[in-house]
């Protein structure tokens, strides 16, 4: 058997005594979502836009996360599910799959932002920068459950986890490519890119092309990193989850041509009727 290069040796739980126990993992993603609703309340406060709306916003994202993450699970595992499609409405049965959940959250999130007659393309150009945060912070802790881990390699990037667990991934001590580090650190280092964007003027018109980029460089990079997945190929190159990156990256720069070509067209038109 290959020896990983870095063997993780730790346990994965935080005991809290009296059998009490919770995921370091777990731990780790609630830090990370907490700073990222500061880092979007702060955003959102500099721009101009009312923080309560967050918190409405905030709650408003979550059924259409939940709903469209738990219909691309079950497409996912369309083996299982699709002979038994209510086992889609038991909680206790798999989980959620990450690509559409983030598309039917962006959707939701855009519905309750525009009940609340807030500015939809302000809030979504405010929230551009905190999701890329939230996706590639929250992969990365990942590491700490052991999950995510991708194809068995010899090559010197192989991660493995040893000792009881409960550890996320199947065989965790089988040396391993990080397909949950390569995610995260592609997508942090893709926020940067975004970030120096804005400081060269980009997206000065905040009208929401920001969060649809960050949509769309998201998923094509999980897309790309999908390749390194332990999961059956069933679409050209990709897996199931690939596959519905793809999806969700293409359809997110659909939308942004949609809203590039309204913000010409409202140029065109003050500039037609004049001052």
């Amino acid at each position: 058997m290959p020896v990983a290069l870095i063997t993780f040796d730790f346990d994965p739980l935080l005991r809290l005594g009296d059998g009490l126990a919770v995921r370091w993992q777990t731990v780790a993603l609630a830090i990370v979502i907490a700073i990222v609703l500061l880092i979007a309340a702060l955003i959102g406060r500099r721009a101009g836009l009312r923080a309560d709306d967050l918190l409405f916003i905030a709650v408003g994202i979550v059924p259409g996360a939940v709903v469209a993450g738990r219909l691309g699970y079950g497409i996912q595992h369309l083996d299982v599910f699709g002979a038994d499609p209510g086992a889609l409405l038991d909680p206790a049965r798999g989980g959620l799959e990450l690509a559409s959940g983030v598309l039917g959250g962006a959707l939701t999130g855009t519905v309750v932002t525009s009940l609340l007659g807030a500015p939809v393309g302000r809030w979504a150009h405010a929230a551009g920068l905190p999701l890329l945060l939230a996706l590639g912070a929250g992969k990365l802790t990942m590491v700490l459950g052991g999950s995510g881990q991708g194809l068995p390699t010899d090559g010197p990037q192989a991660t493995a986890y040893t000792g009881a667990g409960p550890w996320g991934s199947l065989a965790p001590d089988l040396p391993s490519i990080p397909a949950q580090t390569y995610e995260g650190v592609a997508t942090l280092a893709f926020t940067v890119l975004v970030v120096s964007l804005l400081a060269l003027g980009a997206f000065r018109g905040r009208d929401g092309r920001l969060l649809l980029l960050a949509i769309a460089g998201w998923a094509f990079i999980r897309a790309a990193v999908s390749l390194t997945w332990r999961d059956p190929v069933v679409l050209g190159p990709f897996a199931v989850g690939g596959a519905l990156a793809v999806a969700v990256g293409l359809t997110a720069l659909i939308g942004f041509a949609v809203v590039s070509a309204a913000g010409v067209r409202r140029a065109r038109v003050g500039r037609d009727v004049g001052p």
